[in-house]
């Protein structure tokens, strides 16, 4: 019988496209890490593990928008941001979110750094080359600078401008998300899962902590083995969940039982957003006021808290034409404005002063 050879497509059959991708190496030559940049990073990633470990007493107030898709924005925020992160420095100390990678529960836009004309295009090349550079500015500020770790190849672009990274809620049970945090230069902060789980996100941090090989890129973009020694400062972040927020006093009690339970440090950061304000923006500040509360009244396990600002408060749908969107208001989540912002960390600063001199 003769049989006739077939050759059936076996590999990339659902990819239509491949585009190659800058260099770490190179996209840092565009826009260097200056002395006085390397300094105030490596600065400020110091004092957020001395308040990670409670050698500094302040308490760390991550806020910012919830994704940048204007870089322009995002340095006007920054530079009125400043001021007031100069006004309550004794009590706070704020750093800012500047998050560019947005993880998608269905679809949607995806971040900065894959889609930064805001029209689908993914000019990732160019998403890149943004959020370094807005990166290098927000930092000349005098700000550091906060972020999610969403893509592993992501870091090697961006994470020498990076004081604080998180893994995210739907992120913190993924081993590939485990593994990178481990080789981060950072501290980073795990968020309990949607559903509410602390134990995924305290799983996480002991999984960050240990060592582990796994495929990654170089500064050349050359794919090899990463190796990494392990994160030891590692922390949990409450977010709520489906069941309700997890931000009251007897969470947060539960939430630091589980963490000495696992033979892990008792001290951990609020997000008054997403569950913990059941995804009202305008509820941030109820949310903030009562954690600063527990925090005056003596309960040093939390650390810190993080809020979604912008300029404007609110929220707005991204459509077929950028150039009709509103300045200053969030594309993704509802924010507060930065002057209820403000607002809250002037007050945050006098709740902390009578705590401390009543203590």
């Amino acid at each position: 019988m003769d049989m006739k050879s077939t050759v059936h497509p076996l590999q990339d059959v659902n990819i239509v496209g491949t585009s190659p991708l800058i260099s770490p190496v190179q996209l840092k030559q565009e826009f260097p890490l200056t002395d006085a940049l390397a300094e105030h990073v490596w600065k400020s990633r110091n004092t957020v593990c001395s308040i990670l470990r409670g050698d500094d007493p302040r308490v760390m107030a991550i806020v910012g928008p919830c994704s940048i898709h204007d870089p322009a924005m995002a340095l006007e925020y920054a530079a009125q941001l400043k001021v007031v992160a100069d006004e309550v420095s004794d009590m706070l100390f704020v750093v800012m979110r500047v998050y560019f990678e947005k993880p998608r529960t269905t679809v949607g836009w995806k971040g900065l750094i894959n889609d930064p004309h805001l029209n689908d295009t993914f000019d990732i090349v160019e998403g890149l080359r943004r959020a370094r550079q807005t990166l290098c500015q927000v930092n000349s500020t005098g700000l550091p600078a906060a972020t999610e770790m969403l893509e592993p190849i992501t870091p090697q672009y961006i994470a020498d401008l990076i004081t604080v990274a998180s893994i995210g809620a739907r992120t913190t049970e993924s081993p590939t998300h485990r593994q990178m945090a481990s080789g981060l230069s950072m501290p980073v902060g795990f968020k309990n899962s949607t559903e509410g789980s602390l134990e995924v996100a305290i799983n996480a941090m002991k999984a960050a902590q240990a060592q582990h090989r796994f495929l990654g890129i170089d500064g050349n973009g050359q794919t090899c083995v990463m190796t990494t020694r392990g994160n030891q400062y590692g922390h949990l972040i409450l977010r709520g969940g489906r069941n309700g927020p997890n931000y009251h006093a007897e969470a947060v009690a539960e939430a630091s039982a589980m963490l000495k339970a696992a033979q892990l440090p008792p001290r951990l950061l609020v997000d008054c957003s997403h569950a913990n304000s059941s995804k009202d923006y305008r509820r941030q500040p109820q949310v903030w006021n009562d954690v600063i509360g527990q925090r005056a009244a003596g309960n040093s396990e939390i650390v810190g808290l993080m809020l979604e600002s912008n300029l404007c408060e609110g929220a707005q749908t991204l459509g077929p034409d950028p150039a009709s969107l509103q300045y200053g208001v969030s594309i993704t989540d509802g924010c507060i404005s930065l002057e209820t912002t403000a607002q809250l960390l002037r007050s945050a600063r006098q709740m902390l002063r009578s705590g401390r001199r009543s203590g």
